[in-house]
């Protein structure tokens, strides 16, 4: 399975702003877009003209990096959405959404979408009372998703239930905190996604 795995802070400083890849430590003074609020490489604080190319380019590299995942896989999410009804661009930020490690993410049961890709890989959690390791999985309205019972046990999922660290959960999500369960009540809306993206920008760069 194909994954990013360089510095992840680089990409942050890429793409001029916090993409929170890295959880607890994004939220520290050691926060490498803080300290070194500049792109990477020789060149990074020189002063660039970016072209209309570069600006949609830079929107979309932006989302990628976002929900961690790579060229192919996103353009075939973007083929996805132009199928469905209504606006392409929310349209494919519904699908980034609904994969399970980004619901996860969600949830409050990571700190960021890496380490839910993780837990999901390892088999922690159930939808619909199966378990599915699979990231990209897309979750639909009606589902269920829970945390595996033996999974309730070890250390790392201890420490979020008892600190009740779990972030509120979008619109689309329906949360039971006691029963760690989860209900996918609808199909996320552009208002329910308060990531910093313009994605007309996105459709713009992959309709030339």
């Amino acid at each position: 399975m194909a994954r990013y795995t360089g510095a992840v802070c680089r990409l942050c400083r890429r793409e001029g702003q916090k993409l929170f890849l890295k959880g607890d430590r994004c939220y520290t003074d050691k926060c490498a877009a803080d300290r070194r609020p500049y792109p990477p490489g020789q060149h990074g604080q020189g002063r660039a003209k970016t072209s209309e190319y570069g600006t949609q380019l830079r929107e979309k590299q932006k989302a990628k990096r976002y929900y961690g995942i790579l060229e192919s896989q996103f353009r075939g999410y973007f083929d996805m959405a132009i199928k469905k009804k209504g606006k392409t661009g929310e349209n494919m930020l519904a699908i980034l959404e609904t994969r399970l490690d980004n619901t996860i993410y969600r949830l409050g049961f990571a700190m960021s979408r890496a380490e839910a890709r993780q837990l999901v890989l390892h088999g922690h959690f159930l939808v619909n009372g199966r378990r599915v390791n699979i990231p990209s999985f897309l979750v639909k309205p009606g589902m269920i998703i829970s945390l595996n019972e033996k999974s309730r046990s070890l250390d790392k999922f201890k420490s979020v239930i008892e600190a009740n660290s779990f972030r509120q959960p979008p619109k689309w999500l329906e949360y039971d905190a006691n029963a760690l369960v989860a209900k996918v009540s609808s199909v996320p809306m552009r208002e329910d996604i308060d990531m910093p993206i313009e994605e007309q920008l996105i459709v713009e760069f992959y309709s030339k």
